[in-house]
C-alpha cells in the first residue's frame, strides 16, 4: 500500500480510541513528564486552553478557573476553514478565543492607535453555534453553551472571578498574561455540570461516556461529527480513495507538533509553479475527500506523537501494521536488548541461552529472533520521514514499506557489521557493551565537543543531518558515508582533545565500528574485536605498536595518575597517524625510560611483544611514512583490550 493507504488503515484499526486522552511518559529537563496523546476524531483539532468556564445544564455561569499547564491541551470541534485560519475570522464551532465568545468584549477592550472591532467575530460565532443548536444533531452541552454565550456577559463574569485583570479605566490590558498568553487572546473551554448526553435519560457517569468536560465527552464528539457531515458541500471524486465525498483544498497543520505551521499538502500558490504548466488550476492537480484527509492527517499526528523521533525540523516515525512494538531503529545495541526485555517476556530457550554467560554476545541476536517470532510473516513496517525547508511547507523525505522480517534483518545487519566494543554511561557508571552506538551518540562523537565533562553537539540541525544520512544505512543497508568515517577517525586520533578519557573511549569505539563497517563494504574485509596476532596489515600493526607503547608508560603510573595523566602515545597519536615511521622513532625513544622502570619479567614481556609485532612487518611497509588508514584504530583498540584483560600471572619472564 502507499503511504496514504497505510495511514488510513492505521486510523481504521485504532478509531475505537479516537477522542480519548491518554498520556505518554517522556524524559524532560525535570525528569519524567506525562504528555497527552490523542487520536483526533474527524472534524476536530487540539488547542492550548488558558481558561475553563463551568456552566450548569441550563446555561447558567457557575465559575471559572485558569487551566493547569499539564492539562491545557484541549480537544475541540473545528470546521474546514477554522482549522486553517490565521488572520481570518472563521470561528470554531464551540470553544474559541475570548473575542469570539464574549458579547461584551468590545466594552472591555482597550483600543490602540489603530482601532479594531471584534464584534463581527462574536456575531459569526453565535450564528454558527445557533445552527448546530437548532439542528437534529444538537447536544445538551451545546444547548447550555449557546444559552450562556447569548447573554454576552463572559468578560464581566471572568473579571468578577478574578481571572481577567482590568486597569484603572476598567479596560483589559495585553500586558496581563495567562500562561504567557495575553489575557485578551486567551482561549476558553467549557465544562457543563449535570448535563445529559443527547437523547439520553441518564445523568453523567464516570465511565468516560458522559463527561462534564466538553473536550472529553465522546457523545459530544459524535454529535458534532454527525452535524458537520450533514452540512458538508456536494460530493466529488476523491483522488486518493476513488470514492465520492466532500472534497477539501484546505489541509490541516500541527503535523509534527502542536506548534507546527507547515502543511504536507498544499496548492494555494497561484503565482508560482506549484501546479502551473501542467494544470489550469488546483482542482485539476488534486482533490482529496475532507474526511479522508482528516483521517490521514490525524493518524499521522497521532503516530508521530506516540512513537516518532524529532531532530530540529526532521521527524522520523516507524510503526508496525498491527501496532506491535518494534526495536528502536536509532538506539544502541544494548538499549535494544533492554527494550526487548521490557516489552516481551523471554522464552525458555532465550533465558537458557543468556544464563550461559554469553549475554553480551547473544542478547541482541536473541532479541531480534524474538521480535521475528512475535511479528509473524504477514506483518509489515512503515517508515516515513518529514522535513521542512520553510515554516509553511513540509516535505516527505523518506517513504518506505518493508516486510517486518526484512526490516529486522536490515537492523540486525547494521548492528552486526558495526559490532565493536562501545562505552556509555548506564545507571550512574561507565558501562561497556559489544555492538553499535545510537545515532545521537554517533552525531555527538563525530561532530560534537567535550563540554562540562560530556560530549555535546550544540548545533541541533547537525543531529538531523546525521540522522537523515544514517537512516538509509540502517533501514536499507546503504553504504556508510565516507566523510563521516574520516571525521570519526580524525576525532579518535586526538585523545589529548578530551579531558575525560571516558569520552575519548566512546569516540574511539564509534570510530572503530564505522571503520570496520566501511572496510567490509569497500574491501569485503571482516574485522573483529579479538586481537589478530597473525595480521600483517601495516596500519593494523602500527596501531598495535602504539597501544603497547601506551601500556608500557601507563604501567609506571600510580592509579590516581592513570586517571588523568596523558602518555606520550596520547600526545603523539595524531602525528603518528599522519607519519607513523617518523613518529615511531621518536616515541620509541620516549618510551624506553618507562620500560626500564618495569620489573625484569614485565620488561621482557613487553619487549618480546614489541619484537613479535615488528617481525610481522615487511621492511618496505615498516619504513613507509605515508598516512595510516582507519584500520590502525582497530589494531590499537584490539591490542589495548587484549592487554587490559591479560592476567598478571600470564606475564612470565623469558
Amino acid at each position: 500500500m502507499n503511504w496514504t493507504n497505510e495511514l488510513l488503515d492505521l486510523y481504521e484499526r485504532n478509531q475505537d480510541i479516537a477522542g480519548e486522552v491518554k498520556y505518554k511518559t517522556v524524559k524532560g529537563k525535570k525528569g519524567e513528564e506525562q504528555t497527552p496523546l490523542i487520536l483526533l476524531p474527524v472534524f476536530h483539532t487540539t488547542v492550548t486552553a488558558q481558561i475553563t468556564v463551568t456552566l450548569d445544564a441550563d446555561g447558567n455561569f457557575l465559575g471559572a478557573e485558569t487551566v493547569d499547564k499539564k492539562d491545557n491541551l484541549t480537544l475541540i470541534p473545528a470546521t474546514e476553514k477554522s482549522l486553517s485560519r490565521t488572520a481570518g475570522t472563521e470561528p470554531h464551532p464551540l470553544c474559541d478565543n475570548l473575542k469570539y465568545l464574549a458579547g461584551d468584549y468590545m466594552a472591555f477592550y482597550r483600543q490602540g492607535k489603530k482601532p479594531k472591532d471584534y464584534s463581527e467575530n462574536y456575531r459569526l460565532y453565535v450564528e454558527a453555534l445557533e445552527k448546530w443548536h437548532e439542528s437534529e444533531y444538537t447536544h445538551k452541552k451545546v444547548d447550555a453553551v449557546y444559552v450562556y454565550v447569548k447573554k454576552g456577559t463572559l468578560i464581566s463574569d471572568l473579571v468578577e472571578q478574578g481571572i481577567l485583570k482590568l486597569d484603572a479605566e476598567g479596560k483589559m490590558t495585553e500586558e496581563e498574561k495567562i500562561q504567557n498568553i495575553a489575557q485578551t487572546d486567551a482561549f476558553v473551554r467549557f465544562k457543563v455540570e449535570g448535563s445529559l448526553a443527547s437523547g439520553a435519560d441518564v445523568m453523567e457517569d464516570t465511565s468516560g461516556q458522559y463527561r462534564g468536560e466538553c473536550w472529553l465527552d465522546k457523545t459530544l464528539q459524535k454529535a458534532y461529527i454527525d452535524y458537520y457531515s450533514s452540512i458538508l458541500p456536494d460530493k466529488a471524486l476523491c483522488y486518493l480513495t476513488g470514492k465520492r465525498e466532500a472534497v477539501s483544498y484546505l489541509q490541516p497543520k500541527k503535523i509534527r507538533n502542536e506548534g507546527d505551521g507547515a502543511k504536507l499538502i498544499s496548492a494555494n500558490d497561484e503565482a508560482n509553479y506549484t501546479f502551473r504548466g501542467r494544470f489550469r488550476d488546483k482542482t485539476e492537480a488534486f482533490a482529496i475527500g475532507y474526511e479522508t484527509s482528516q483521517k490521514i492527517h490525524n493518524a499521522l499526528k497521532w503516530i508521530i506523537r506516540k512513537q516518532g523521533y524529532s531532530w530540529d525540523g526532521l521527524c522520523v516515525v516507524i510503526w508496525e501494521s498491527g501496532m506491535n512494538p518494534l526495536p528502536t531503529w536509532n538506539a544502541d545495541t544494548d538499549a535494544v536488548v533492554d527494550e526487548y526485555q521490557d516489552q516481551w517476556d523471554w522464552d525458555e530457550d532465550e533465558l537458557l541461552e543468556n544464563e550461559t554467560g554469553e549475554v553480551q554476545a547473544s542478547g541482541f541476536r536473541s532479541a531480534m529472533r524474538g521480535y521475528g517470532k512475535k511479528l509473524g510473516d504477514t506483518s509489515r513496517v512503515v517508515l516515513l520521514a518529514f522535513d521542512a525547508a520553510t515554516t509553511g511547507r513540509l516535505a516527505m523525505t523518506e517513504n518506505k514499506t518493508f516486510d517486518s522480517s526484512r526490516f529486522l534483518e536490515n537492523l540486525t545487519y547494521w548492528h552486526e557489521t558495526c559490532e565493536w566494543q562501545q562505552v556509555k554511561y548506564k545507571e550512574g557508571h561507565k558501562y561497556e557493551y559489544m555492538g553499535m552506538a545510537g545515532v545521537s551518540d554517533i552525531a555527538e562523537a563525530i561532530y560534537g565537543t567535550e563540554q562540562n565533562g560530556k560530549l555535546t553537539l550544540n548545533n541541533k540541525r547537525m543531529y538531523a543531518q546525521v540522522c537523515k544520512r544514517l537512516l538509509p544505512c540502517i533501514s536499507e543497508r546503504r553504504k556508510i558515508p565516507m566523510d563521516m568515517v574520516r571525521q570519526a577517525v580524525q576525532k579518535a586520533s586526538s585523545p589529548v582533545c578530551y579531558e575525560k578519557r571516558y569520552n575519548w573511549e566512546a569516540v574511539l569505539g564509534i570510530a572503530c565500528a564505522l571503520v570496520k563497517k566501511e572496510r567490509k563494504e569497500q574491501n569485503k574485509e571482516d574485522w573483529t574485536m579479538a586481537l589478530d596476532k597473525e595480521c600483517r596489515n601495516r596500519d593494523y600493526l602500527y596501531g598495535r605498536l602504539l597501544a603497547v607503547a601506551d601500556k608500557i608508560e601507563r604501567r609506571t603510573f600510580d592509579k590516581e595518575e592513570d586517571a588523568g595523566r596523558e602518555t606520550n602515545a596520547d600526545r603523539l597519536m595524531n602525528a603518528f597517524s599522519q607519519h607513523p615511521y617518523q613518529t615511531w622513532e621518536m616515541l620509541e625513544k620516549k618510551v624506553r625510560p618507562y620500560l626500564n622502570k618495569l620489573k625484569l619479567k614485565e620488561r621482557n614481556y613487553y619487549k618480546m611483544m614489541l619484537d613479535d609485532i615488528c617481525e610481522l612487518f615487511d621492511i618496505d611497509s615498516f619504513t613507509n611514512n605515508d598516512r595510516l588508514e582507519g584500520v590502525f584504530l582497530l589494531g590499537y583498540h584490539s591490542q589495548m583490550s587484549a592487554m587490559r584483560y591479560t592476567k598478571t600471572e600470564e606475564i612470565k619472564e623469558d
